[in-house]
């Protein structure tokens, strides 16, 4: 039997598992993020266990072998969240090594996590103290040169890493982590600064909205930050989208002229007609706002489409 810091290896299995299951038990669409006093004092069979450092990035409780947790600071609204710039040529995430030692403890904690193949928790911080967690995800490669370890934050990628294929599948392996770890993150960030409300029409339960992005995803310009996002109902992300209505620069709502002389139900009337002309509400933080440039881009299209 393999003995961790006094206990038997099989309680740190089971330890990692139940706070899995607590995080997965206490958390939704409409109630996606964790504050950090929660995190900090989670407790497991009794003993109280911290899901989180407090100053450190990388957390392995005294008794684990493995690391348990990593961590991503807060990033302010309108700069770019360190994961844009962190994926590798194999389409996964890196983590940077905590300080430039590669036997630092910590380090040692992650290469373990790699070693035994077992899952971690990634917190990221989409408001001071408050954490979206990511999870599972792997450490699947250790580059010491670059002071950094690879990340899958999918089963699939974890599964093509152990494989060796990665190489060959780079375009997948980036749409998983744009499903896993982007959109969630852009959700979270522009939801919060929206006070988990519909910019359009005020609905305020977080099930039902979405960050909807203003230039698409995947084009110049369209990367998952806050100024490029707008919190929209579901229904209104969709008639966005599909240029049914259009926001001017000026963050007025328009609806399609077609669409405004069109008979249905009340849905249509009330849901969509009557939000023309309505001006959205936009967060407080002028750096949280929509950029006036992707406004103007994504309006020209949607005067396009109406033509």
């Amino acid at each position: 039997m393999t003995f961790v810091g006094g206990r038997d290896g099989d309680w740190e299995d089971r330890a990692r598992e139940a706070a899995f299951q607590w995080l997965d038990e206490h958390s939704d669409d409409e109630h996606p993020l964790f504050e950090r006093a929660d995190l900090a004092s989670w407790t497991f069979e009794g003993k109280r266990i911290a899901l989180i450092d407090r100053q450190r990035g990388i957390r392995k409780p005294a008794e684990f072998r493995a690391a348990l947790s990593i961590m991503t600071t807060f990033t302010p609204p309108g700069q770019t969240p360190p994961y844009e710039d962190a994926a590798g040529d194999d389409g996964l995430l890196r983590y940077k090594y905590r300080g430039k030692d590669a036997a630092h403890p910590e380090n040692r904690a992650l290469r373990n996590a790699m070693a035994e193949h077992v899952p971690l928790i990634w917190f990221t911080a989409v408001e001071p103290g408050r954490y979206l967690a990511v999870r599972p995800v792997w450490i699947v490669d250790d580059n010491p040169r670059e002071l950094e370890f690879s990340i899958a934050v999918d089963s699939a990628q974890y599964a093509l890493a152990r494989a060796g294929t990665l190489s060959d599948e780079r375009s997948y392996a980036e749409r998983l982590t744009q499903q896993r770890l982007h959109q969630p993150l852009f959700r979270a960030r522009v939801l919060s600064v929206y006070h988990s409300e519909c910019a359009i029409c005020h609905l305020n339960h977080a099930g039902l909205l979405d960050a909807a992005h203003i230039i698409e995803d995947g084009k110049p310009n369209g990367l998952p930050v806050v100024p490029n996002g707008l919190s929209m109902c579901k229904i209104h992300h969709a008639a966005y989208d599909r240029n049914i209505i259009g926001v001017r620069p000026d963050a007025v709502v328009e609806v399609r002229t077609d669409i405004l002389h069109e008979i249905d139900g009340p849905m249509l009337k009330y849901g969509i007609q009557q939000m023309h002309g309505a001006r959205l509400t936009l967060p407080g933080t002028r750096a949280a706002r929509p950029d006036p440039e992707r406004l103007e881009a994504r309006y020209e299209e949607f005067r396009s489409a109406v033509a």
